[in-house]
């Protein structure tokens, strides 16, 4: 299993907000080329960015940060927020970026996103499945920066895009999204349980090294971490074991 460190960035800011809630943010003192070069020194191949401006309003607002950030080429970058076009993937793609996330236009765009998986091959796209559970159990897909329900199921979305080759899903509990209380781990055991064959991508809660640990034994492909990266909670050494260049 990987560990993936995630900056997110709004306004200008690398921030993070508890369960994707604006009014709820925390705004750190360090840039986001700053966090790439500690994270790259830990041992990291990868960095997962977010755009959280674009994610609420459908549109890139920090292309400059993240195209800065792809040419220095010291980590992989996967990135997401307000990525609703193929032109806007494009240009990310020919610009540096290894990955693009796709999240609300998945499930609002259906028919288009199955096209951007057969032109750019599923190894540089990952769906964003962002979920709360409902009363029944059953993880419905939050859409718009988390704002927005869309009724639809976890599962479903998933098998929406089997015949295009799905590969990655990051998938996030949004109730432990930066609450520091650990991950869903239900969750993710019963998303491998019904589709092993995908890298999941677990995200939401993740504080310390057990909670890594519990991941990697269930099977997932990686762990994102923010808010415990951020505050120091995890030691470079706790890191070591899910770190290829530790």
């Amino acid at each position: 299993m990987l560990l993936i460190p995630s900056v997110d960035l709004h306004g200008g800011h690398c921030v993070r907000l508890r369960q994707g809630a604006f009014d709820a943010e925390t705004r750190y003192d360090v840039s986001a080329g700053a966090l790439l070069e500690r994270y790259a020194s830990f041992g990291a191949s990868w960095l997962h960015v977010v755009d959280l401006d674009g994610a609420r309003t459908g549109t890139l607002a920090h292309r400059d940060i993240v195209l800065a950030l792809a040419a220095r080429n010291r980590l992989r970058l996967q990135v997401g927020g307000g990525l609703r076009s193929q032109a806007i993937i494009e240009d990310l793609l020919q610009n540096g970026v290894a990955r693009v996330v796709v999240g609300s236009a998945a499930i609002e765009q259906a028919a288009e996103v199955r096209r951007w998986f057969r032109h750019f091959g599923p190894d540089r796209i990952c769906l964003a499945l962002d979920v709360r559970e409902t009363d029944s159990a059953t993880p419905r897909v939050q859409t718009r920066g988390w704002v927005q329900g869309s009724g639809a199921s976890l599962w479903d979305a998933v098998a929406d895009y089997e015949t295009v080759g799905l590969t990655h899903v990051l998938c996030t509990d949004v109730a432990r999204d930066g609450a520091l209380g650990g991950p869903n781990l239900a969750l993710y055991a019963e998303a491998i349980r019904r589709y092993p064959k995908i890298a999941w991508q677990a995200s939401g809660g993740v504080r310390d090294s057990a909670d890594l640990a519990a991941l990697a034994q269930l099977g997932v492909s990686a762990a994102i971490s923010g808010k415990a990266l951020l505050e120091n909670r995890l030691e470079p050494a706790e890191l070591q074991p899910y770190l290829p260049a530790a």
